[in-house]
């Protein structure tokens, strides 16, 4: 599990080239999932690969917060070029 976080971590930035707009958050989502389970499970055993999950939802995370971020500022910008065309019309 946590191999499989810190490879869709690092991968979902790609995604968006397969499947524009939805690939790379459905990646970065993934990642955040098994990073948690693989942690649970790395405590419960002792198993190694600890970092490897952490970095994995770290990577999955930071992507998500991107995508919000980037969301915003694109409403942001269609309310500021509106506001702006209906003053100056």
């Amino acid at each position: 599990m946590a191999v499989v976080s810190l490879i869709t971590g690092a991968l979902s930035v790609f995604g968006h080239i397969v499947i524009p707009g939805i690939g790379g958050g459905t990646l970065a989502l993934i990642a955040i999932v098994t990073g948690f389970i693989a942690r649970g499970e790395i405590k419960r055993t002792g198993e190694q690969g600890m970092w490897m999950a952490t970095i994995g939802m770290v990577l999955g995370i930071f992507h998500i917060a991107v995508i919000v971020l980037l969301f915003i500022v694109l409403i942001l910008a269609v309310f500021v070029i509106g506001g702006w065309a209906l003053l100056h019309h």
